[in-house]
Formats: structure tokens, C-alpha cells, sequence
């Protein structure tokens, strides 16, 4: 762990480890501040809040599903720290709509006309800016790194990203939300700095033509990646994994409003809790590997997260009816009996996903040769992305079923089945003798 953190002094590792966070963080910020000001002052029944809890990540999503090759194949032509700063002066540019949008919506301006449509346009174009800057994150790390360093350095990051999600989510449920209109926009001007200070990575292959069908390219990238087993396996068991987490993020917002009867600064803590609970996963797996990348421990670690799912379904479920027309505050919800039991599931949730995901994006990086990293991780984007956009669907096609949001619980439990059975599978595969596909 000291070994990890030690990277934070050198300047191959921090300006991205910083520019990262600050892009998680202004995601969520803005992302969260836009949802539970609709969910909790636009909307007023569960179905329309579930419906535009589950739209407002399909649109965030979608970019990755169509953009990723092109993304990939960026990463790998051209200098990675240059693509950083066309992306982050970018950043600052959709993230001025965004606060025109949350500034008409605080105003009560046209807001389903105009506001809402706005703020939708800008989720979408900062999930454009994600597409492209999700590649070089992990992919530059085995180029800047020696090769002990980057299980290190990628628990690092994915514990920085979630603590700035934590950070984000915290703030977007606390302050008025014409203060997080200015924030996102001082936000993106740090972080194009930030990117700035990151060192070249020029491309390790020779230059050749972009495929900008996105289409052909994006059929092709999968393809090229998909037919090796181990890659295979782990793209396929973190798409199951990012589907589980997709469905939980879309019910966050209507379960505490609704089931639990609280604010929104219970459901940003639910939103932190979860953040903070993969933070912990990250560092946690790192110490017990030893910084030797390996899904040893993801079978295990994804049974935990399905349980502790099952053991989050069973406090929900006895929870008892607030009054109606009141919603519970951030200090009624600590004083509540079940409020222990209830945050202790749902950290369990996030920690042992953290233990599971964290390896599994490492491997991605170090099973192949360094050129083709970003396009391995733009390929896994595309996977990541369908499964997520499968799962808002699911959950939109289970709330017009009527099921409710705590018995969708149980039916994304069962997803960490499969989830398990591909990890063992790939755990076999790097540490065990040969097995076919």
C-alpha cells in the first residue's frame, strides 16, 4: 500500500491521477444534482422519477457503446496526453450548457420544454467526454509505470475516482443547485490545467488511418478482442458486474424517496456510501495481491456482493412506512434503528465490488502489449456500455411490470451468479491449466 501511494509523488502518475478525479467528480456533481432536483422537485410518483433515473444513465452511457473504437483507436494513434487536453478544454465548454441548464431549471424556466432537454444534451456530450478519456486513463498507465507499479497505480485510481464520486454525490445532495452550476464550471477549468501537466505518451505503434465508421469499427475492435479467451472472460464478467451496478444507481433515488421516505441527502449518502465501499475494495485487493494481478479472489468477492444485495432486499423490505407528505432528514435517517444495518449491506455491496473489478481492469492492461492497451480497454467499454444500457432497461421494463424497486432488488442479486461463474472461469484460466471457451 505505502509502495502505491508513493506514486503520488511522481509526475508520470499524479497530473492524471488528479485530472481523473476532478472529472469524476464534476460527472457526478453535475449528474446527481441534475437527478435529485427532478426526482425530488419536478416529479412526484415513483414510476416517472425510476423512468428519468434510468434515462438520465442511458443517455450518459450511450456515447461509450458508440464512440469507444473511435476512442480506442485515438488512444493508440496518438499522443494520450494530448487527447487529455482536447478533452478537457472540452470538459469546460459542455459544462457551461450544463449550468445554463441547471440555472433555468432552479429559475422554474421552461423546464420541461427547454431545461430538462438541455441538461440531457450536456449529460450526453460529458458521456462523449468519458468515452474518449476512459481509454487513456488505464491504458497510459502501463506506458508511464513499471510493470510492479500499475495493479498499484489502477487501485489507486479507481480509489481516487470513487472517492471523487463520493465527493460529487455528497456535494450535489447538499448544496442549492444554482451553487452547482458554478462549481462544474470552476471544476472543468482545474482540470484542464491538471491535464496539462500530464506527460507525453506518444503512440508505440506506427500511424495509420482512423476508421471513423463507427459501426464497422466498433464490430471490428470486439471482434479482434473478443476471441481471446482470457480478454473474453474478464470483459465479459466486468459487463455483468457494471450491469448490477447500473440497475442499483437507477433505484437509489426512488428506494430512499419512496421506500425509505427520506431526502435527497440520504440518497446522496447512499450514493457515498456506495463510492466509499469501492474505494476500500481497491486498496483492500491491492494489499491482498501483492500487487501480482489476479482474479483469485473475484469469485469469492462477487458471491459477498450478491449477499450482501440479498441482506440490503431484507432491510428495505421491513423498513417501516413514513408518514405520508413527510420526508425524513439526514439526522432522522442516522437516528433510525435500521440506519446502521442498512448502510453496513450496502457498504458490503460496494467493498466487495471494489475487490472484484479492480483486478480484472488491471488485467485488461497487462495481458496485452502496451499499443494495444487502449483499444482493449475501448473494447471493454463497448461490452460495459451495452450490458449497462440492458440493465436500465431492465429496470424500466420491471417498473412498468409494477415490480417494485425493493423486489428488483433480489432479481439483480441472482446477476452475480453468472458474474461469479465467468471470474472463476477466468481465475482458471491465468493461474490454472488450459480451458476452452
Amino acid at each position: 500500500m505505502q509502495a502505491s501511494l508513493r506514486l503520488l509523488n511522481k509526475r508520470r502518475f499524479l497530473p492524471l491521477f488528479i485530472t481523473q478525479l476532478l472529472g469524476a467528480f464534476n460527472d457526478n456533481l453535475f449528474k446527481n444534482a441534475m437527478v435529485l432536483f427532478v426526482v425530488y422537485q419536478v416529479y412526484n410518483d415513483e414510476k416517472s422519477e425510476t423512468w428519468f433515473s434510468a434515462l438520465a444513465t442511458g443517455v450518459f452511457i450511450i456515447p461509450f457503446f458508440l464512440l469507444s473504437a473511435l476512442s480506442g483507436q485515438m488512444a493508440d494513434q496518438r499522443d494520450k496526453a494530448l487527447i487529455i487536453r482536447w478533452v478537457k478544454a472540452a470538459e469546460i465548454m459542455i459544462m457551461t450548457v450544463g449550468a445554463i441548464g441547471l440555472a433555468l431549471i432552479w429559475g422554474g424556466v421552461a423546464i420541461h420544454s427547454f431545461a430538462i432537454p438541455l441538461l440531457l444534451f450536456a449529460l450526453f456530450a460529458m458521456g462523449v467526454h468519458s468515452t474518449f478519456f476512459g481509454p487513456i486513463k488505464y491504458a497510459i498507465l502501463p506506458q508511464h509505470l513499471h510493470e510492479d507499479e500499475v495493479l498499484g497505480g489502477t487501485g489507486l485510481v479507481e480509489a481516487g475516482t470513487y472517492i471523487a464520486i463520493l465527493a460529487g454525490t455528497i456535494l450535489a445532495g447538499v448544496i442549492p443547485v444554482q451553487i452547482a452550476a458554478f462549481g462544474i464550471v470552476i471544476t472543468a477549468c482545474i482540470g484542464f490545467l491538471a491535464g496539462r501537466a500530464v506527460p507525453p505518451a506518444p503512440s508505440l505503434l506506427e500511424k495509420t488511418p482512423i476508421d471513423f465508421h463507427i459501426i464497422r469499427s466498433s464490430v471490428t475492435l470486439v471482434r479482434g478482442t473478443m476471441h481471446i479467451r482470457r480478454l473474453f472472460l474478464a470483459i465479459m464478467a466486468i459487463s455483468f458486474f457494471w450491469a448490477v451496478g447500473s440497475v442499483l444507481f437507477i433505484q437509489f433515488p426512488p428506494l430512499v424517496k419512496n421506500v425509505l421516505g427520506a431526502d435527497k441527502s440520504v440518497a446522496s449518502l447512499f450514493l457515498a456510501i456506495f463510492s466509499i465501499g469501492i474505494a476500500i475494495g481497491s486498496i483492500a485487493v491491492n494489499r491482498l495481491l501483492c500487487g501480482h494481478v489476479s482474479a483469485r479472489y473475484a469469485p469469492a468477492s462477487v458471491i459477498g456482493m450478491g449477499l450482501c444485495i440479498v441482506a440490503f432486499h431484507i432491510v428495505c423490505d421491513i423498513w417501516p412506512a413514513a408518514p405520508e407528505g413527510k420526508l425524513m432528514t439526514f439526522a432522522g435517517f442516522l437516528a433510525h434503528p435500521l440506519a446502521i444495518p442498512l448502510s453496513v449491506c450496502l457498504l458490503g455491496v460496494a467493498t466487495f465490488g471494489g475487490m472484484f473489478v479492480v483486478p480484472l481492469y488491471a488485467f485488461l492492461t497487462t495481458t496485452v502489449e502496451k499499443c494495444e492497451a487502449a483499444r482493449t480497454v475501448a473494447a471493454n467499454n463497448i461490452v460495459n456500455s451495452g450490458a449497462m444500457v440492458m440493465g436500465s432497461l431492465l429496470a424500466l421494463a420491471l417498473t412498468a411490470a409494477g415490480l417494485s424497486v425493493v423486489n428488483q432488488l433480489l432479481l439483480v442479486a441472482t446477476l452475480c451468479l453468472p458474474c461469479a461463474w465467468l471470474a472463476w472461469r477466468l481465475h482458471k484460466a491465468c493461474d490454472g491449466p488450459p480451458i476452452s471457451r
